[in-house]
């Protein structure tokens, strides 16, 4: 096995070893489209086309996943969405 190949299956295998998470964001029946939104688009880096996108998954099917990565990224995320009022959580 080469170098190249043993650094390639090294940084594979670090890569699974980091646990993949969700924040999940729930339909309410508080937040307008508006907000829901606005805040994904702040908090979650959307671009106008993925919030929206998001916020009618969540109207439609009451909840969407709406940031993917290392729960340390995203905890700082998900506790702005609370505080904006939304609901969401980190699975």
């Amino acid at each position: 096995m080469s170098t190249k190949e043993k650094i390639s299956e090294e940084l594979l295998l670090e890569e699974e070893a980091l646990e993949v998470n969700e924040i999940v964001l729930f339909n309410d029946d508080v937040n307008t489209f508006d907000h829901v939104i606005e805040t994904l688009m702040s908090v979650c880096d959307h671009t106008p086309e993925q919030a929206e996108q998001c916020s009618l998954i969540v109207h439609h099917n009451g909840k969407c996943t709406v940031k993917t990565g290392i729960y340390k990224e995203l905890e700082p995320r998900c506790s702005k969405l609370l505080e904006a009022g939304l609901s969401a959580e980190i699975v």
